[in-house]
């Protein structure tokens, strides 16, 4: 039996995920991080943008020779990683649906943190039913969005519609911009993003993170404002 020598920092690394696993193992991270609940630490945004730029290799992998060209390649990687993340959302919506209110009373518990399904549930509240679509775009908030909607009985039909619109705009908009930016770089500049993805991985988590850093100082000063 072979084991991984892997690293606290390997957890949170992309490109370790698509260099062990592959296109099998990325699948199941987009899956999971909704449909398991346990994939709230995971780098959901820079995963995928790291599998647009190895687009080509992820298919190649499984597929010799591809599909004869590099946008047949991402239209198919797409393909999968959407249906993967649609089938997690319904999976998530399925056990918020069957857990009701069970989850609010829960303890926290090693991958269970109660207030982010609080914060998503607040997210819920402000934005109703387009939170599944703009969840795709936010880590943790993605990961318990579809469980919110379900445990607050959101019409399902609507949720499938949002789900697919939520869970193909994200995975267009990531793995695209991966695979035209690490060409376009190439072909203009002669420069492979692939020998600087570390930089690229710290930029997507710094932009990812904006929206909570901002909610933590808003309600800091809003907490410092009260008498």
């Amino acid at each position: 039996m072979i084991l991984l020598d892997i690293s606290f920092t390997d957890i949170f690394n992309p490109a370790f995920y698509l260099e062990h696993g592959g296109l099998w193992l990325l699948l199941f991270i987009v899956f999971a991080e909704t449909g398991l609940m346990i994939g709230f630490f995971l780098p959901g945004d820079s995963l995928l943008f790291i599998a647009g730029v190895y687009s080509n290799k992820l298919i190649n992998a499984v597929i010799p020779g591809g599909l004869g060209s590099d946008f047949y390649n991402l239209l198919l990687l797409i393909i999968l990683i959407t249906s993967a993340g649609i089938a997690g959302n319904v999976v998530g919506y399925w056990f918020g649906k069957k857990s009701g209110t069970y989850l609010f009373n829960k303890k926290d518990t090693l991958i269970f943190k109660k207030r982010y399904l609080l914060e998503a549930k607040d997210f819920y509240d402000k934005y109703g039913a387009q939170t599944i679509v703009i969840a795709r775009f936010l880590p943790i908030i993605r990961t318990f969005a579809p469980i919110v909607a379900g445990i607050v009985n959101m019409n399902k039909p609507k949720f499938i519609v949002y789900n697919v619109i939520g869970c193909l705009g994200w995975v267009i908009c990531m793995t695209m911009a991966g695979h035209y930016l690490e060409r376009f770089f190439l072909l203009q500049y002669d420069y492979d993003i692939k020998d600087h993805l570390e930089i690229i991985v710290l930029g997507l988590i710094i932009v990812t993170s904006i929206p909570f850093a901002w909610k933590y100082l808003k309600e800091k000063c809003k907490g410092k404002a009260k008498p």
